[in-house]
């Protein structure tokens, strides 16, 4: 494509964004309708209020809602918190560097992986309570209600888990542009200590460039379907887990009821996202206020102290889920309150190992394609970027559009759009779909090492006579061979870890190894659930050590190469 002719190059943008858009904004379409009684296939062919009447109707909407915006907001809070308290206090430092390690693996792992491994561990009979049976006296798991809780407390812990890392790597990706060494610098130099200085000096600049990511988890947080089945209330549950219940059920008049949740959904995301724009403003005048007032060592301790509990607490309770989830998977007979197996065997591997061949197919066609595709787009647009043509204006922003609108709110109308079409329960339709959600981070991963190669390189093969074309080819992806390679990783666990598009466009016809494992969390079996935890976050962690494999055997001989 971007060998073929010039001219194609400043395609570039505008199909990104057809790509990007296009299938949210007719997903909305497909959704805003019938939500207003207009679906002729189901025998609505007037505009009407009876789906909100409907919904209006439910009982147990006032709980629903609450449970989608309470719990959204309060993880995001705590995300957001998290990850300024473990920047603040050691940005820069080699115990920074050690948590930047640790928490990396974690932004790998899937959703509803890390929610498994979390429920391992609070789970009356989870390991935790195990742990604390010797010192409590239990015999039996405590009658507690902790997986399940109506409060959405759980649910709040297994999101928290998976957001920090990724605004830690957000956040890391936007201080080079805020210049945090000379910051600290000047500010150490004015007897402020580290915590104070960063967060008077850095944080102020950091934060408009996350800005988006934020939103994108609150938006996630909020409407979040796989993570919420597994560690969610169920009665009622979360909204937008109770319209992907009204869109299975099997009398299909409630499909408009499903509609016009979905829009519900999407109006309460807006409303929170109005909301936190508001508290930025507040926050941001009480912050300047602060600043101001002079205060140069305040809370420094409890700030870094802070910092490394919100690095423990979230990186080990991904990784002890995880260690659990593999225990289970090779559990014999294991009683409360044992903290360990009594026997530990294959068997579970060997009773549901067959099983995985048609999924793990299914997701590896899925990821590979969407990953393909996302690579040509990303490379096409960040290409035409460097030949001198930049989106205008807030163009970039269109990158987040489908990770800030909910799923629920365009999916359910997608999935209709394709029945209608005849293009849903195939792969294809898969791979389209979670091409949507892949690209975005593909572009995201790519971006910063894209646009920070040295042209140097460039202009020397442009003196030796080489056209854009050929540096591109010859110089700037061998180049930058190592972060092509871990965008890929990255998308593709992207693309494992998607359920609701999968489930709803695959219309329950394709099966991956995140719809299957989801699909158990109801069986209560902990050794099929861990089996196929264990095989999901494989599958998304192979590809990042193939990312760091094969530049070092590629490159062996050209050292420059081989760690860039």
């Amino acid at each position: 494509m971007l060998a073929s002719r010039a001219g194609l190059i400043w395609l570039a943008p505008a199909t990104a964004i057809a790509v990007l858009a296009g299938p949210v904004l007719a997903g909305l379409a497909g959704t805003v309708l019938p939500a207003f009684g207009y679906f002729p296939s189901l025998g609505g062919r007037a505009l009407s209020l009876d789906p909100f009447a409907a919904l209006l109707a439910w009982p147990g909407l006032p709980a629903s809602v609450w449970l989608s915006l309470g719990p959204g907001l309060l993880a995001t809070v705590l995300s957001l918190g998290f990850a300024v308290l473990i920047c603040a206090g050691w940005q820069g430092t080699a115990v920074f560097r050690a948590i930047e390690r640790a928490l990396s693996p974690v932004l790998s792992v899937p959703h509803a992986a890390a929610a498994f491994g979390l429920a391992f561990l609070i789970a009356p009979s989870g390991w935790i309570a195990r742990a604390l049976a010797p010192l409590a006296g239990w015999q039996v798991p405590p009658d507690v209600l902790i997986l399940h809780d109506p409060w959405g407390l759980s649910l709040v812990a297994g999101l928290v888990a998976k957001e920090v890392p990724f605004l830690v790597l957000m956040m890391l990706a936007a201080l080079p542009q805020a210049r945090p060494e000379q910051s600290r610098k000047v500010a150490q130099a004015l007897g402020y200590g580290r915590a104070a200085g960063w967060l008077k000096t850095v944080f102020p600049r950091v934060y408009p460039q996350i800005r988006l990511p934020v939103y994108a988890v609150l938006a996630y947080s909020m409407s979040a379907v796989d993570v919420a089945m597994i560690l969610g209330p169920t009665t009622p549950p979360p909204l937008s887990v109770q319209v992907l219940a009204w869109m299975h059920d099997p009398d299909l008049a409630l499909r408009f009821q499903a509609a016009a949740g979905a829009v519900l959904q999407l109006a309460l995301v807006l409303v929170a996202l109005a909301l936190w724009r508001g508290a930025e403003a507040l926050v941001a005048t009480l912050g300047r206020r602060w600043a101001e007032g002079g205060a140069r060592r305040a809370a420094e301790g409890a700030v870094r102290a802070g910092g490394i509990a919100a690095a423990g607490l979230t990186g080990g309770a991904a990784l002890l889920g995880l260690a659990a989830l593999a225990l289970w998977s090779a559990a014999g007979v294991w009683r409360f309150p044992a903290l360990w197996p009594e026997t530990l065997g294959p068997a579970a591997w060997m009773r549901h190992g067959p099983e995985l061949a048609q999924p793990l197919r299914d997701t590896a066609l899925i990821g590979l394609g969407a990953v393909a595709l996302a690579l040509v787009l990303a490379l096409w647009c960040l290409e035409a970027e460097q030949r001198g043509l930049r989106p205008p204006g807030r163009t970039l922003s269109l990158i987040y559009l489908p990770l800030i609108v909910p799923q629920v709110a365009f999916l359910t109308g997608l999935q209709a759009l394709a029945i209608g079409s005849g293009l849903d329960g195939g792969p294809g339709a898969v791979l389209v779909v979670h091409l949507v959600f892949v690209l975005p981070y593909v572009m995201l991963s790519l971006g910063d090492p894209y646009r920070a190669w040295d042209r140097r390189f460039g202009i020397a093969a442009a003196a030796l006579g080489a056209s854009p074309t050929r540096i591109f080819w010859r110089v700037r992806l061998p180049m930058l061979l190592r972060p092509v390679l871990t965008a890929a990783a990255v998308g593709f666990a992207v693309s494992v870890g998607q359920y609701l598009p999968t489930l709803l466009i695959g219309a329950g016809r394709v099966q991956t190894v995140t719809t299957e494992a989801v699909a158990l969390a109801s069986g209560g079996d902990r050794r099929v659930i861990g089996v196929y935890g264990i095989v999901q976050t494989a599958a998304a962690l192979v590809p990042f050590a193939l990312a760091i494999v094969l530049p070092a055997v590629l490159w062996r001989n050209r050292r420059g190469l081989r760690h860039g």
